[in-house]
């Protein structure tokens, strides 16, 4: 088989390192890939925006399977313009992606078949926004409706940080913001593979969105994340599958935007049961990362079987795998780019590529989120000592990274 996976980033990177493991895979691309990758594919100077182009390669190379990483492909409409021309690709078509592309959309869909969720309102004024704000008190979730990159979202526990959240989104032309009730809870990711009602659940994993350790500072697009999770027992996850997962595939096939690809769950586990947060249409990241690297079953199989309409048992490694984030100083706010990164090929884990390049024959920053360190051990202790033993091993003055990541996990039990 010849694959192309599509993006740059460390969900890409963990796509590749999962493909390389395929026995039936001859060659891969990476389009356009990062230097992280250079090992396992062939880097192809095609924008993952250029959808033209990637369209026009996978046809050129006779392409048998394409996988999409990025959300904003499948927003341009990727799966689209293959489909017309018979490739073969997994991913959900630009309307199916609406489930992460608009949140009032997403939102719609789980209220109509009640699929648990917080209360919410959608508003396209300041002023009606506020009124509500005022109405409802805090905390309140304020979220942009479109695609942010994982940010975009302020959980405000004062009403002047609620106001200015909306003041900001308002600021924007045409912007929609969608209010929320504040969940309150532990939150898990779970992700499947579906092909529009066969869903096939991965290993949950928990993500850690804030910037700084104590859950403190800005969202971002996630800065550490371990799986399993000790917290979530079998019996919760087959409540997330019932309730949630299975309900928003069929749900999907039912309003004409049958869904395929990866479907991530952001879910709270509340003293009322499992409570979606909101969906997304591609694989997790950072959390692609630490689940790919326990999957022990061929991932071209899976997708090539669901997409055919069989299910295919999953095989896990028990270990557990904890990633650690090194991202740009500023990051959420800002990135730095050409900053020297020393020592990421010491670590005894592997570490993937979020945003690197390579400058004069040395690995530099090119991005918010930089790399992703991981270590797999027995038990989330012993995975957390070694991930941060690695990250002590990486320099660069331009770095950090949250220092507890899976901590509240191991204070759980």
């Amino acid at each position: 088989m010849k694959i192309l996976v599509i993006g740059k980033g460390g969900r890409e990177h963990a796509l590749v390192y999962a493909v390389h493991q395929s026995k039936r895979v001859k060659k891969i691309y990476a389009a356009p890939g990062n230097i992280g990758m250079k090992d396992m594919a062939e880097l192809v100077n095609i924008s993952d925006s250029d959808i033209e182009g990637l369209t026009a390669f996978a046809k050129q190379e006779g392409i048998d399977l394409t996988i999409v990483g990025p959300e904003h492909t499948l927003s341009l409409g990727v799966v689209d313009a293959f489909q017309k021309e018979g490739l073969k690709i997994f991913g959900p078509t630009k309307d199916a992606a609406q489930v992460e592309t608009s949140k009032d959309f997403a939102k719609g869909i789980m209220s109509k078949y009640g699929i648990p969720t917080a209360a919410y309102a959608t508003f396209d004024h300041y002023d009606a926004a506020v009124r509500y704000v005022t109405k409802q008190g805090v905390p309140i979730v304020i979220k942009e409706d479109g695609l942010k990159a994982g940010k975009g979202v302020t959980v405000a526990y004062e009403k002047e940080e609620a106001l200015q959240a909306l003041e900001a989104a308002f600021a924007i032309a045409d912007n929609r913001v969608v209010i929320e009730e504040c969940l309150v809870g532990f939150e898990f990711s779970l992700i499947c593979f579906v092909h529009d009602e066969l869903v096939i659940p991965m290993e949950i994993a928990q993500d850690h969105k804030c910037a700084y350790d104590g859950d403190r500072g800005p969202n971002t697009g996630g800065m550490g994340v371990y799986s399993p999770v000790k917290r979530i027992t079998p019996q919760i996850i087959e409540e997330a599958l019932e309730t949630v997962m299975k309900p928003m595939a069929r749900a999907m096939v039912k309003e004409g935007h049958p869904f395929t690809g990866f479907l991530y769950g952001g879910l709270m586990l509340t003293e009322n049961g499992v409570k979606t947060i909101e969906f997304n249409a591609r694989f997790g990241d950072p959390e692609a990362e630490v689940i790919l690297l326990r999957l022990k079953t061929d991932i071209c199989d899976v997708i090539e079987n669901i997409m055919a309409g069989s299910k295919t048992e999953l095989e896990w490694d028990e270990d557990t795998v904890l990633g650690v984030v090194m991202a740009s100083t500023g990051y959420p706010a800002s990135s730095t780019k050409d900053a020297v990164i020393t020592g990421s090929d010491d670590t005894d884990g592997y570490v993937f590529h979020m945003g690197t390049a390579e400058k004069d024959g040395q690995l530099v920053t090119a991005g918010g989120r930089v790399l992703l360190v991981t270590a797999k051990a027995p038990t989330l202790e012993e995975a957390y000592d070694k991930a941060y033993d690695d990250v002590a091993k990486i320099k660069s003055d331009h770095l950090f990274y949250r220092t507890d990541i899976g901590k509240k996990d191991m204070e759980a039990l």
